[in-house]
């Protein structure tokens, strides 16, 4: 396999053409790029390809964990990556930039002669997006302990597949997968960098940040039970349709949110059991996200939000259930590891995000740190996420001079 030669320097922008096609949603527009779809695993094949080619020893843990490595694997390594999947319909940059602008930096490096006094590692989580089973960051959950680890081996996929069969069917063994020390162990400093979610760089000034925290969020199914139906059959007296329960959950979901400062809260998705067109549904499955910076005020957003569903459940002739499927409290980054990589990019402000990323994971384990690329249309999670080349090859040379500095 060919070494990517000492002068030669990749763009980020040429790394990420090189997948352009890959996972392209034809009805959603963007990409969709599950875990361990075709899509996922042939982006995974590209990192592995690149990072042969550039003649990092390459490994995949027992948890999916991919990692590269430039230098022989050792704890206490300097380790970067982000991850390759994304949400149904996202965009090109979410999880891709952050690997690509890695294999760019180790490129940097190579060609301003740097060496590593310390091994350095890329690596790629899978499953970062929770768009497969539901669980945000699980392959760092399940690195980190994080998350129980039968329960995320018993999570399913919407055609009723668990994550263990098709952990398995992917060459894992679910017997060895949870906490894995020694891969812990491995993680000195964990530097991600990523396509900034909201419009905190503006459009003028430096294009790059350095991360301060991780809004704390959540996820949680409200399943709400009435009875199915024919739709031509059944007076509208005598229905007990929990799909106009579920209309009016969502809006009071705004509701409470937008009486709440510093609050966000989502109903993104809703499936209706049977979802025949001229059936009553039986059952109605909506999923929350709800974020706030204190998770106190989170909590209580949750509770008063799920007061409120059973009332409007109970008005429908209804009943509702609401379980966590997932929670992450807010996460501030190391202050120490920060405070150097500010130092090394001195006119680079510093910003919080509300968006969840491996490193928030990691954090509570390992000194972790993050870099934000702007984004100047400040959508992500669509098609319309945008990164200009400039700031991506900006955002290459800035993790490299983070890399250098911290090595």
């Amino acid at each position: 396999m060919r070494i990517q030669s000492e002068g030669h320097v990749e763009t980020v922008t040429q790394l990420l053409e090189s997948i352009k096609d890959v996972g392209r949603d034809a009805f959603r527009g963007g990409y969709t790029r599950p875990v361990y779809s075709t899509a996922e695993l042939d982006l995974r094949g590209w990192f592995v390809e690149q990072a042969g080619r550039r003649g990092l020893e390459v490994e995949t843990d027992r948890n999916g964990v991919i990692w590269a490595w430039w230098g022989q694997p050792s704890d206490g390594a300097l380790v970067t990556g982000s991850h390759l999947d994304s949400v149904p319909g996202g965009g090109a940059f979410d999880g891709p930039l952050g690997v690509a602008s890695a294999l760019a930096a180790v490129d940097l490096l190579r060609a301003r002669g740097t060496a590593p006094s310390r091994p350095l590692a890329i690596t790629v989580f899978p499953e970062e997006e929770g768009s497969r089973f539901g669980v945000a960051c699980l392959g760092s959950r399940l690195l980190t302990g994080a998350i129980d680890t039968n329960k995320a081996l018993n999570l399913r996929d919407a055609d009723g597949n668990t994550f263990a069969d098709v952990a398995r069917a992917n060459g894992l063994d679910p017997r060895y997968m949870g906490p894995d020390a020694e891969a812990l162990a491995r993680i000195g400093d964990f530097v991600e960098l990523h396509v900034e979610q909201g419009i905190g760089l503006g459009t003028d000034g430096p294009g790059i940040a350095v991360g301060s925290s991780v809004l704390g969020h959540g996820r949680w199914k409200l399943s709400i039970h009435g009875q199915g139906n024919h739709a031509g059959t059944t007076l509208m007296a005598d229905r007990a349709d929990p799909m106009v329960a579920a209309a009016q959950i969502i809006v009071a979901v705004r509701q409470a949110a937008a009486r709440q400062p510093d609050a966000r809260a989502t109903v993104g998705r809703i499936v209706p059991v049977p979802g025949g067109t001229n059936v009553i549904p039986s059952r109605v499955d909506l999923w929350l996200d709800a974020r706030h910076p204190d998770d106190r005020v989170t909590a209580h957003l949750v509770e008063g939000i799920h007061g409120r569903a059973q009332r409007v459940a109970a008005e429908e002739g209804c009943t509702v259930t609401l379980t966590e499927e997932s929670y992450s409290n807010t996460v501030h980054f190391d202050a120490g590891l920060t405070g150097r990589i500010s130092g090394l990019l001195p006119h680079a402000p510093v910003l919080a995000t509300g968006a969840g990323h491996d490193a928030g994971v990691l954090a509570g384990f390992v000194p972790s740190a993050m870099l934000f690329v702007r984004n100047p249309s400040g959508i992500s999670h669509s098609p319309e996420e945008h990164v200009a080349d400039r700031d991506a090859d900006a955002g290459a040379a800035a993790l490299a001079d983070v890399l250098a500095g911290l090595l």
